[in-house]
This record gives structure tokens, C-alpha cells and sequence, in this order.
């Protein structure tokens, strides 16, 4: 019997190419103004139009400046990737969620918020986080700029079929446990490599539990652990978060998808590429002390005191110690965000530790909701007063901090805890210092200046 990953992906098989690549049919095609001018000019070049441009969106967020979004952007290099966009989708007559539109935000909130990424779908993305789309029960994967072109001209792409893995992760989670401590404590066993050419289906009692954001973050991660992309078979909870959103069928249409996305599960007897078991009562919160998303312990932990390649020079760049604590160690900034971890979720999470506190003096915190409908809602419940009251406010959506495209970079020497999904060497600025955490980790920080232990001021 098939895997889940084997039933979508052949779905959409064009051809086989014998001793290649497989021709890969994609449904939704995903466009940002970082990785696609040259596809777009390669276009123009060959005077082409788009095959099926109805399944292409375009949207900026890795460049956008998360204040002042009604006035001209001030870095010439992310004005022009921004306007650029928004000229090439003009030009080639697609979907265009600019900037300060209600539409806008980053693309993979909005993608799933909006029901553009739906089950049993292939999605790609000129970017790496992808695979955040494969919560939904879609195969969703980043592509590189020559291959975003690919799509634009045939609405196909040339893949080799990676192999299947399955991470089942069975019990209940503790107090204070969030999808991205699960996330963390799979990439630290696995490491950064360890699921290098295959797709990864989540599965077992924790991930079932799971709401839709959090298994949108975990899917967001998979790329971390060198994963093709990662996904969850859609069940009750996916169909749920789907319904009546504005691009998912209505009516008829929806009961014939429902029907279909029902199918969309590996069968019984499923035999995949490699298993992996994982129990819940061995994850606590979670924080990362290197260089890389791998590089990670439970809060209450100490660094290890031996690693593999760079381990040393992790260490160095991070101004840590070998077999020492992180509770405790003084922090800078806090940013709440990203496509990892800016949903509305999330800022429920901050809002449950901040409420009746407030944020140190000491740190600089940048609050970035995902979307501008995720901002909607912050108001909406009641968030933004809660956080006001706390001494925080909320930012205009975009990537912000997640990566030092934009205004929002973390100086030199400074530590920042961030929900974000990379903790690369100048990642959040040139010399910064990252620790990855959760929201519930970034607000204990937040607001008692130093690394803290959530489930202490839950």
C-alpha cells in the first residue's frame, strides 16, 4: 500500500524520464520579490506568457518594513524588489498581494489562512520554508529561482521523487510544550541532516492533537533537519480550518473535495523509506545555544560539553561555554514572528505570559503579527491591549527579524531570543546572536530580561 506522499505525489506525475527526473505537475505556484525577478526576466526573454496563471501568486514580505508601510520604502535595494514585483505581476496579469493591502503579509500565513494551499495539493515556492503549506496535507517544497521560471512557463517542474520518512510522535505533551519545542528537540536527534532526501510525514497522538498553527509550524521546520519538505495527513482539524476560508470550494465543489481529501491518508500497511519514534515525555521547552537549528536543549539543560564539526566555533560566536546553563544569561531583544511562528496562536501564547506583567527595560521586543488578518484578529480578541498594557506594541506584517533583509536587525553582540526558524551566524543582522524559542520561551524572556523558564510564570 502507498504512503500518503506516494498517492499525491503520483497524482501528479506528467512523466517519468528514464534513468531522471520525474515531471511534476504543480498546482499552486507561490511568488516573492526576493527569488523571482529572474524568473520573471527569463520570461520576457523567451516572450512568454504564463501557462495557467490563475495558480500563481505573488506577494512581498522578506523586504517589507514592518512601520510606516503607507510611505515610500526607504532602502533603495528593497524598494525596487518590492515594486518590481508588483510590475511583473501586472505584466503577466497574475494574483498581487501588495504591500499594505489587506491580503498581504508573509506567504506562508497567508497562503493556508486564505485556503490557496489546500489538501492533496504540490505546492513550491522559491524559498526554503515551503514546506510550511504541508500542514495542510499538501506536498509543498522551495525551488530555486530557474526552477520558479520553470513552473511560470509549464506549470510543471523536473524533480527526482525523494524517498518517504515517518516521525511518529506518540503520548502528551507537558505544561509549556509547544509544536515548536517538538520541532527543536526533532531537529537536535535528528540533526540538521539527518533527513536530507526524503519527504517526512508527522504523525502518532501529539501531532493528531495538534492545532492547525502548530502543525504549520512544525511542517515550517522540516527543512531544517535537511528534510525535502514535511507534512501532516489532513484530518478533522485540517477540514475544519478550511471551511468557508475565502479561496477554498464552496458548496458542491467543497463536498466533492471533502470527499477526495478523506482519501488522503498512508494506508495501513504503508511501507516507508525509514520510521522514527519519538515520546512526548522527553520534550521540555526548548532553546538553541549554536549556530545552527540542530544545536538545541531542553531550558532546564546544560550545553553538551563535546559536539561535532564547529561545535567550537559555535560556541565562540555565541559567547557560551561548554557544560554550562542557559537559564539565566542576560538577553536583548525578543522577536515574536515569522512564518515560523506569527500566527494568531502564537500571540495568544505571549499574550497568556505578559498579561499583568511587564516587559523588561531591558529588552527591545519587535511583536510581527504574519498578516494583516492575523493583526485583525490580535484587535479583534483583545491581544494588542493586553500586550499595550504590558509595555509592548505590534508591528505592520512582514519577514522582519527572521532574516536581516529588512529595518528590523539585530546589532552585533546582541542576543535575541526569536520564534523565528534560523539561528545561522548574522542570520537576524551582521554579528547577531540568536536563540531559538517559543513563543511562550520569548515571553518569559521578555519579561524577565534573561533566558527563564516559561512554566515557571505560567
Amino acid at each position: 500500500m502507498n504512503t500518503l506522499f506516494d498517492k499525491i505525489w503520483d497524482k501528479h506525475v506528467v512523466q517519468v524520464v528514464d534513468d531522471g527526473p520525474t515531471q511534476l505537475y504543480i498546482d499552486r505556484l507561490y511568488c516573492h520579490e526576493v527569488t523571482s525577478p529572474q524568473a520573471f526576466e527569463g520570461m520576457r526573454a523567451r516572450g512568454l506568457q504564463c501557462f495557467r496563471p490563475e495558480q500563481i501568486v505573488c506577494m512581498p514580505d522578506h523586504n517589507t518594513p514592518t512601520h510606516d508601510q503607507d510611505k515610500p520604502i526607504e532602502d533603495p535595494v528593497s524598494a525596487k524588489q518590492v515594486s518590481t514585483l508588483a510590475k511583473n505581476a501586472k505584466d503577466f496579469g497574475l494574483k498581487h498581494f501588495g504591500m499594505f493591502s489587506k491580503d498581504n503579509g508573509i506567504i506562508h500565513v497567508v497562503g493556508p489562512e486564505k485556503g490557496l494551499s489546500l489538501p492533496g495539493m504540490t505546492i513550491v515556492c522559491g524559498d526554503s520554508h515551503t514546506s510550511t503549506h504541508g500542514a495542510m496535507g499538501a506536498v509543498a517544497f522551495g525551488i530555486g529561482t530557474s526552477e520558479v521560471e520553470m513552473v511560470m512557463a509549464s506549470q510543471c517542474i523536473l524533480q527526482q521523487k525523494p524517498k518517504s520518512m515517518r516521525i511518529s510522535i506518540n503520548g502528551t505533551l507537558g505544561r509549556g510544550v509547544t509544536a515548536k519545542d517538538v520541532a527543536l528537540y526533532l531537529m537536535s536527534k535528528l540533526t540538521t541532516s539527518g533527513a536530507t532526501g526524503y519527504f517526512v510525514e508527522y504523525a502518532g497522538d501529539v501531532v493528531k492533537a495538534m492545532s492547525m498553527e502548530g502543525r504549520l509550524t512544525l511542517c515550517n521546520l522540516s527543512i531544517e533537519m535537511g528534510a525535502r519538505g514535511g507534512f501532516v495527513a489532513p484530518d478533522e482539524v485540517t477540514f475544519e480550518y478550511v471551511k468557508g476560508k475565502e479561496y477554498a470550494p464552496k458548496g458542491e465543489a467543497w463536498d466533492k473535495a471533502l470527499a477526495y481529501w478523506k482519501t488522503l491518508k498512508s494506508g495501513d500497511d504503508a511501507v516507508f523509506d525509514k520510521e522514527l519514534t519519538f515520546d512526548a515525555k522527553d520534550i521540555e521547552p526548548r532553546v538553541t545555544y549554536g549556530t545552527n537549528p540542530g544545536m538545541g536543549i531542553g531550558i532546564t539543560e546544560t550545553i553538551p560539553t563535546e559536539g561535532g564539526v564547529g561545535f567550537q566555533k559555535a560556541l565562540e560566536y555565541m559567547g557560551f561555554k561548554a557544560g554550562e546553563q542557559l537559564l539565566g544569561k542576560k538577553i536583548d531583544y525578543v522577536f515574536l514572528g515569522a512564518c515560523t511562528n506569527g500566527r494568531i496562536e502564537d500571540f495568544r501564547a505571549f499574550a497568556s505570559i505578559v498579561k499583568g506583567r511587564q516587559k523588561s527595560p531591558d529588552v527591545v521586543a519587535w511583536l510581527v503579527p504574519g498578516s494583516w488578518a492575523v493583526r485583525q484578529q490580535i484587535e479583534a480578541e483583545g491581544i494588542d491591549k493586553v500586550l499595550a498594557d504590558a509595555g509592548f506594541e505590534i508591528r505592520q506584517p512582514g519577514c522582519s527579524a527572521c532574516l536581516a533583509m529588512n529595518d528590523d536587525k539585530v546589532p552585533a553582540g546582541k542576543y535575541a531570543v526569536s520564534t523565528s526558524n534560523r539561528n545561522f551566524e548574522g542570520r537576524q543582522g551582521p554579528g547577531a546572536r540568536t536563540i531559538l524559542a517559543s513563543p511562550l520561551v520569548a515571553a518569559a524572556c521578555a519579561v524577565t530580561g534573561v533566558i527563564t523558564d516559561p512554566r515557571t510564570l505560567l
